[in-house]
C-alpha cells in the first residue's frame, strides 16, 4: 500500500466524518508514518484489522471528496489566487514605469489586501 499524499489532504477536510477508530488509524498512518504492524500492536489489534479501516477510511474520504469536491475546489482557488498575486504585479509594475495612475495603484493595492485575508 503506497503512502498518498491526497489521503493527508482529504483528512484534513472530511475527517471529522470517519470513526473515531478510523481517523486515528489515518494518522498514525499518513502523519506519523507508522507502519500496519506497528500501529496494530500499538491498538491490541491485527494487522489485517488496521489494513482494513484505514482501507475503508480511504474509500470514505475518496467517496466525499468525489461527491463534495472541496479539496479540488480549493485547490483550484489557490490556483487563481496565485494567477491573481502575479497579474496584480504585472499591472503595478507597468503602472510604475509607464502611467503613475493613484487609482490604479489603489486598485492593486485593493486586491492584493483581498488575496492577503484569504490566504489566513
Amino acid at each position: 500500500m503506497a503512502k498518498d499524499l491526497d489521503v493527508v489532504l482529504l483528512a484534513d477536510f472530511y475527517g471529522e466524518m470517519l470513526t473515531e477508530n478510523q481517523r486515528k488509524f489515518i494518522e498514525y498512518y499518513y502523519s506519523d508514518d507508522l507502519s500496519l504492524s506497528e500501529i496494530a500492536q500499538n491498538e491490541g489489534i491485527t494487522r489485517q484489522g488496521v489494513r482494513d479501516a484505514v482501507k475503508r477510511a480511504e474509500s470514505q474520504l475518496y467517496d466525499m471528496e468525489k461527491k463534495l469536491g472541496f479539496a479540488e475546489r480549493t485547490r483550484k482557488i489557490k490556483e487563481a489566487l496565485e494567477i491573481i498575486k502575479e497579474s496584480t504585479d504585472s499591472i503595478n509594475n507597468y503602472n510604475m514605469n509607464i502611467s503613475l495612475s493613484r487609482e490604479v495603484n489603489d486598485a492593486v493595492v485593493s486586491i492584493r489586501s483581498a488575496i492577503d485575508s484569504l490566504d489566513e
